[in-house]
Order: C-alpha cells, then structure tokens, then sequence
C-alpha cells in the first residue's frame, strides 16, 4: 500500500485537504465523490491518502498541494480555512 510522501511544510497526519473539500469525481469507496466537511475512504486512520501516487487518485486531490497561507499553522486552522474557501467557491 502506498502513502503520501509529504510536501515541504506540508504536516504529517494533518488530513485537512482530505475532509474540508467537496470532490465531485468517483473516489474508490465513494464513487458519488464526496460533500465537503466528509472524510474521504481513502484517508487512513493516520491522515494519509492511501491513492497517493495512484492513477485513481482524483484529478482535484493531485492538483492540491501544501500552501502555508492556506493550511496556517496547524490542522485547525488548516480545516478552517479550506472550509472557508470551499464555502467561497460554492456555486449559488
């Protein structure tokens, strides 16, 4: 089984770009995608993505990656503020 390798700045265990966003495309074990604020079924009870690597992974989970304003300085704020971007982006 293959694991995230963490990003630069990016925090061991954090998991918050897993939980916060919605995703539209099919995940394994999810295949609606999920709704944002839900844990993905490919976060391990560890907060790693188990798709890391994997062409399955979704093309919005490849394309996220560590920003320090974005994730802050510790988990809570990283749920915050990508609930709070999720929130912003939300079509009416």
């Amino acid at each position: 089984m293959q694991y995230a390798q963490e990003t630069p700045g990016c925090r061991p265990g954090c998991g918050a770009c897993c939980i916060a966003p919605s995703i539209t495309s099919p995940i394994p074990g999810m295949p609606e995608g999920k709704p944002a604020g839900t844990r993905c079924a490919q976060l391990d009870e560890h907060n790693l993505c188990r798709l890391f690597g994997d062409p399955s992974r979704p093309a919005v989970c490849r394309l996220f990656d560590y920003d320090a304003e974005l994730c802050g300085n510790h988990r809570h704020q990283a749920l915050e503020r990508i609930t709070a971007l999720e929130l912003s982006t939300r079509e009416a």
